[in-house]
């Protein structure tokens, strides 16, 4: 698996990903009929890097890269991860934030925070709980599950250095 920036050439690939995973509204705020532009606005950002992990041409999963805050809190970052369906289960969730800790103290972060991570998305907490990050907060009902209705989130937090 080759993990690598996105080109304008992966937002096909990048927005399946993105339509499938919101769809299900159980772990991104995002409205799960948002539009394409929209979505690809907000991955391919400015002040965002964003990067594909893909497997003999096939993009099997993204993530994001961004300052958490602007200025005075820029030196913490945030990521956003995203896993084709096809590719669960198959370590490339795992690979992508081990990526993303490596480009992140390449670019001088002193730590990532996650402001809201679904607790009901076990497999999520368990995976940022593998690689270091631990709960710091929790916002009570924080999140509307299509499914289970309001839920609790996590602040999720990891230094780098």
């Amino acid at each position: 698996m080759e993990i690598r920036r996105a080109t304008d050439a992966d937002h096909d690939a990048v927005w399946e990903i993105f339509r499938n995973v919101i769809a299900a509204g159980d772990t991104y705020a995002f409205d799960p009929a948002m539009p394409r532009e929209k979505a690809i606005g907000y991955w391919f950002a400015d002040g965002a890097a964003t990067y594909v992990a893909s497997e003999n041409g096939k993009i099997l999963g993204t993530y994001i890269l961004k300052p958490n805050q602007p200025d005075l809190g820029s030196h913490v970052a945030n990521a956003g991860y995203m896993v084709s369906d096809e590719a669960r289960g198959k370590g490339v969730g795992s690979a992508l934030c081990r990526h993303s800790m490596e480009e992140a103290t390449k670019q001088g972060y002193l730590a990532m925070q996650f402001n809201i991570v679904v607790s009901t998305n076990e497999a999520a907490v368990h995976l940022w709980q593998k690689h270091g990050f631990r709960i710091i907060g929790t916002t009570p009902k924080g999140y509307r599950h299509q499914k289970l209705g309001l839920v609790d989130t996590y602040i999720m937090f990891r230094e780098l250095v």
